[in-house]
């Protein structure tokens, strides 16, 4: 069995930004956030009070651990990262949330078994979730004998009007990476 982890680089970044002993928590996002880019600051004296928050880097830390190894924090980094220029107190409550949450199981890794060689596919959607444009978002995993090897959660190109539409656009983005 082969096995990836980032239990150091997550120890190491929840030290950086003062969350090593922060409570951790259960789900990648808090229950009925709701964020928008009306939100964010408008005043040079809110923008730059956020300026002095280590925003930025911190979702660039989230991102690399997603990137890496941490496909289940996908939709949560995007959700943050939509906000990298002109973040709101809101949005980085939000982020400190899914730091809190990578205490929690900061030994999760990719784990590739022995097992025969077989390519699986798993899909899903949520329709209109974005506040701002009333898109979709869809997400995909590929798992490689056991293993995650390729993940996206991205909002969809289009605006659908129902739910089986949603699902089948994100079925369609799965296929081609499949492909």
């Amino acid at each position: 069995m082969l096995r990836l982890s980032q239990e150091k680089y997550v120890t190491k970044v929840l030290q950086r930004f003062g969350m090593e002993r922060a409570k951790s928590v259960d789900s990648t996002l808090p229950t009925n956030y709701k964020v928008s880019k009306d939100q964010c600051p408008k005043t040079k004296s809110k923008k730059a009070e956020m300026s002095k928050v280590p925003y930025a880097s911190e979702v660039g830390s989230l991102m690399y651990a997603m990137v890496c190894t941490r496909a289940n924090i996908g939709y949560a980094v995007k959700v943050v990262r939509q906000y990298m220029s002109n973040p709101r107190r809101e949005h980085w409550t939000i982020v400190k949330w899914i730091l809190q949450y990578l205490r929690g199981p900061s030994s999760m890794c990719l784990r590739f078994s022995s097992g025969k060689p077989k390519l699986e596919d798993s899909t899903d959607s949520n329709i209109s979730v974005d506040v701002d444009t009333s898109r979709s978002t869809s997400g995909y995993v590929m798992t490689y004998v056991g293993g995650d090897v390729s993940w996206k959660s991205r909002l969809q190109k289009f605006v659908t009007l129902s739910t089986m539409e949603a699902e089948y656009m994100a079925h369609v983005k799965a296929e081609k990476e499949v492909i």
